[in-house]
């Protein structure tokens, strides 16, 4: 196998696809603990980006075109340094979180935002 290198170096930004970009922002920063990094016009349209405090990589919260599905399966993982008190606290801020911990080579359960996507936390192992 060949291997090609460029000049790519990171994760930069992702979307999630949200129908009401100001309900997603108060449920990312409010809720999940994100901190609001940009909120500006790009053009005509609004474009939010949030993350975890210390992140390099970004969540754009994005509203496209009437097509752009939400309600979906982001394939997102956040990562936490405690599921168990992760869990509990986004259960007493009312979040839409599964009922159980799901326990494979780590903890994980599925968080879901105002437009019922759906992204995935999971507890980092303390030694990485």
């Amino acid at each position: 196998m060949t291997r090609t290198r460029t000049r790519i170096v990171g994760v930069k930004t992702f979307g999630i696809p949200v129908s009401d970009q100001s309900r997603s922002l108060a449920f990312y920063v409010d809720k999940l603990g994100l901190e609001l990094r940009v909120d500006t016009m790009f053009g005509q349209e609004r474009w939010i980006e949030v993350a975890p405090p210390g992140s390099i990589t970004t969540v754009a919260l994005v509203r496209g075109p009437d097509q752009v599905r939400v309600g979906i399966d982001t394939q997102v993982r956040l990562a936490t340094d405690n599921a168990e008190a992760t869990h509990a606290e986004l259960l007493a801020l009312g979040v839409d979180v599964d009922e159980v911990i799901r326990r494979y080579p780590v903890s994980m359960f599925t968080v879901r935002d105002p437009d019922r996507n759906r992204i995935l936390i999971v507890e980092e192992p303390a030694d990485r």
